[in-house]
């Protein structure tokens, strides 16, 4: 079992890792990188407005790095920075209508994307990796 978990934990984060790579380079003409518009995405199918430190989580990045990834995307009129009704020191981030295009373009080749990608697979096989990545996910969300 050893042999096989390690294969299937190499080829989930290799084809996690290409998946996103070739995503990037088909959204390279929006002029945005990977980690914006992976931010960019973040924040729009959150229910709320997120904090950076709430966006940093979710991406599993630093809180500066978090920091100076908004700080760009602010600066390209993407998002802005709102204050917290709740705690003031907390800047919720807050995307723009120019980041709602742009998460509108990104939807769009990524469906495109996992359509192309996906076509020629047996929809069952599909469903069982969806149904066993989904039941890692739950496994990895209780540990401590």
């Amino acid at each position: 079992m050893t042999d096989l978990a390690e294969r299937f934990s190499g080829a989930l984060h290799s084809t996690s890792r290409a998946w996103r790579q070739a995503l990037d380079r088909r959204l390279k003409y929006l002029g945005v990188s990977q980690a914006s518009w992976m931010t960019i995405a973040m924040a729009a199918k959150a229910n709320s407005p997120l904090s950076q430190s709430e966006l940093a989580d979710r991406l599993g990045v630093e809180g500066a790095t978090m920091v100076a990834m908004v700080d760009r995307l602010v600066k390209a009129g993407l998002v802005v920075r709102e204050p917290s009704t709740t705690d003031r020191r907390v800047k919720r981030v807050v995307l723009t209508q120019a980041g709602t295009l742009l998460y509108g373009k990104v939807l769009a080749e990524a469906a495109a994307f996992r359509k192309e990608l996906l076509i020629d697979l047996d929809p069952k096989m599909l469903l069982v990796a969806t149904e066993l990545l989904e039941c890692l996910q739950g496994a990895i969300d209780t540990l401590p």
